[in-house]
Formats: structure tokens, C-alpha cells, sequence
């Protein structure tokens, strides 16, 4: 596996998905459409979308799964219901209980036209130490990083700058290349 380097997998931060800081859930999923669209669609689509500073400088991530927390109902109850599960109550009780909330709760229409203007870096995820990776690393470190820490992606530095985003897939694409190689 050896022969691979991170460089030679990334996505650069150019080709990525960005938005501003103070940019609205709205504006990411566009930024991230767009992005999917002008990708090479030999490859697999993005999945976020990078925060970025005033100065351009990547402050966090927005996944799809971030997007998809913020239709999620916000109100008093919601805390009081994930303390159930500490006093003993079953995962199923509590499970139905949030079910009949959501039931009652907005159709998904107003979910989604309240959360489309709510800021990003109200839902976005600030990258973790263990979540960089230098450009010249191997891809052995690579697959250790994205393992141990449960990774789905790694910010790839060129000193302390952020220069790009190795992506989960993209490693695997490499590691599947590798045994085929491997087995001829």
C-alpha cells in the first residue's frame, strides 16, 4: 500500500464544497450540490462541506448528516427525553416516545424551511486533533487515522495550512486497487 500518498488521493480544498462562516444551512446544501455536479463523476460525490473563516481558513465541517440534525424539533422536552434512557428506561420506550413526538411535530416542509436558515456553525463539527493528516503521509497512516479515530475524512495540511480533504471512500478506493493488484 505503500506506493500511495495522501497528496495523491485528496480532494483539494478547491474542488471541495465551502461556504463562509455565517452562511445559512441553505447555502451549504447548494455549495454541495454544486459541487457534486462539477466533480468527475468517476468518482464517489461529496458528502460536506467545509466551513471556512473570514480568512479562508477551514473552521469545520458540515456533513449530511449535521444537516439532516437540524430538522430535528428543538424544544424543552427534548433533553428530558434523552434522560430517560438513564433512569433505566428501555431503548424501545424511548424510541416510541421520540416517534410520537415527531408525529406531532411540524410537517417535514416547515422542518426544512426553518433549518434552511440557520447557520452553519450552529451544526457544523470542529475538526478533532487526530483529524489531519500531512500531505506526504502514506496511505498506511492514513488508513490508522480514519480506523482509530472513526473518521469518515481527514483534513490533509501542508504545514499548518489546509490544502485539501482525504475522504473515506477515496481511501478505500486505493486499498481495493491494491488487493486487486495483489491477486494478479
Amino acid at each position: 500500500m505503500s506506493d500511495y500518498l495522501v497528496k495523491e488521493l485528496m480532494v483539494p480544498l478547491s474542488e471541495y464544497a465551502t461556504v463562509l462562516e455565517g452562511s445559512t444551512l441553505f447555502d451549504a446544501v447548494l455549495a454541495l450540490e454544486k459541487a457534486q455536479e462539477e466533480f468527475d463523476h468517476t468518482k464517489y460525490k461529496h458528502r460536506g462541506v467545509l466551513i471556512l473563516n473570514k480568512n479562508k481558513r477551514v473552521i469545520g465541517k458540515l456533513g449530511q448528516l449535521d444537516v439532516l440534525r437540524a430538522l430535528e424539533p428543538k424544544n424543552e422536552d427534548s433533553g428530558k427525553i434523552k434522560e430517560l434512557s438513564q433512569f433505566g428506561f428501555s431503548h424501545n420506550f424511548v424510541h416510541k416516545i421520540r416517534k410520537q413526538r415527531r408525529l406531532k411535530a411540524a410537517p417535514l416542509k416547515d422542518l426544512c424551511s426553518k433549518a434552511s436558515k440557520l447557520k452553519v456553525e450552529d451544526f457544523m463539527q470542529a475538526p478533532s486533533e487526530g483529524e489531519f493528516i500531512e500531505e506526504e503521509a502514506s496511505l498506511e497512516m492514513a488508513v490508522m487515522q480514519l480506523v482509530m479515530g472513526r473518521h469518515i475524512s481527514l483534513l490533509v495540511t501542508r504545514n499548518t495550512d489546509i490544502i485539501g480533504i482525504l475522504r473515506m471512500t477515496d481511501v478505500f478506493a486505493a486499498v481495493f486497487h491494491t488487493m486487486k493488484e495483489c491477486e494478479n
